[in-house]
């Protein structure tokens, strides 16, 4: 592998997207309206005009997708059949945004049996309304999913905090700068290769950011111990677990980030910490990340060790499948890290 092998997966730094939707000073909030027909668009802006917003429109997916990029809107009010781009596809990329997993959508289609509705809601919406529009409806609508879009601004916030604290705790110590960008990032990589959920990638990779969060109540002193730490600094550096899951709980919106906090030093044969769990016992995305975890840690150098190759680290961690890391998570990362390394130096 050329060059350094710390690098594998960036050449230039990158820091996790933390801004919280457009909280660029302004006035009123923004409803984007997405709808092919221009006819449609004009009656639902003449609707919200008995409203105090900020009225913007698309009239295709591509071009709501490229809007809410630049500047993401409080709400958005989607059509579902449409040219280019349907609704829910429109939907799941909105969701799959970093910016736009608190953004409220609202679809409206003519489509009005249960399993249209069903749909909208597997594709992420927050709502859903039926055509011919009704103003009173509509409006009412609005309200109440602007009122949601305030809460969620304040647990994006929130979790801003929380994400602050994490890049803290890395600041403090030069071995491990970027460790957890790198984890976040290759663990959502392999959730992509498994084919698993937007939603599941999207925690992987915020999991991964965070994972380490409650070393910010280890001693200095533990961290960068040059040696074997002894049996006492053992079991105050395995309470960083406990401490970073204490520190994340009470944040609802991060509830599904606890496993991987919690549970990224399991050991797949019970013998590692906190809980002792043992094979898929273990949850799946703590799983991935702490092979991740693993890897990273290996070809970057710590206090107590220089940096391996990544063909050494590659042994370690298949001696290490099925014993302490799971043999599928192991091999995944084996097979694909020549991408993962292509990935890194895109």
């Amino acid at each position: 592998m050329p060059g350094n092998p710390s690098a594998f997966l960036f050449d230039e730094p990158r820091r996790p997207s933390l801004k919280v939707f457009s909280k660029v000073a302004r006035l009123k909030p923004v409803v984007l309206v997405v709808d092919d027909g221009a006819a449609n668009r004009e009656l639902i802006r003449s609707y919200l005009g008995q409203i105090d917003c900020d009225v913007r429109e698309a009239e295709d997916g591509p071009a709501a997708l490229a809007q809410i990029e630049i500047s993401a809107p409080d709400l958005v009010l989607l059509d579902v059949r449409m040219p280019k781009m349907d609704g829910y596809e429109v939907c799941r990329r909105i969701k799959a945004m970093p910016h736009g997993r608190l953004l409220p959508v609202v679809m409206i289609t003519g489509l009005s049996q249960t399993t249209h509705r069903i749909m909208a809601l597997e594709a992420g919406a927050d709502d859903f309304m039926a055509k011919p529009v009704e103003g009173a409806e509509l409006i009412a609508r609005v309200r109440s999913a602007l009122r949601l879009k305030e809460l969620y601004n304040s647990l994006d916030g929130a979790e801003h905090v929380i994400f602050s604290l994490a890049t803290a705790v890395e600041a403090k110590d030069a071995f491990t700068e970027r460790h957890t960008q790198r984890v976040g990032e290759s663990a959502r990589f392999l959730g992509q290769c498994l084919g698993l959920s937007d939603s599941m990638l999207d925690t992987l990779y915020r999991g991964g950011m965070i994972h380490d969060i409650g070393k910010i109540g280890v001693s200095d002193s533990i961290l960068h111990k040059p040696g074997p730490l002894d049996p006492i600094e053992v079991p105050q550096m395995q309470a960083h677990v406990a401490i970073g899951e204490s520190i994340v709980r009470p944040l609802r919106s991060t509830s599904g980030l606890l496993p991987i906090i919690r549970h990224h030093h399991e050991r797949f044969d019970g013998l590692g910490y906190p809980d002792g769990l043992r094979g898929r016992e273990i949850p799946r995305a703590a799983r991935i990340v702490s092979v991740c975890d693993a890897f990273d840690a290996l070809v970057n150098d710590r206090p107590y060790r220089v940096r391996r190759s990544t063909e050494e680290a590659l042994e370690v961690l298949r001696a290490g499948a099925g014993s302490q890391w799971d043999p599928e998570a192991v091999a995944l990362l084996a097979s694909e890290l020549p991408s993962i390394q292509h990935l890194g130096a895109a």
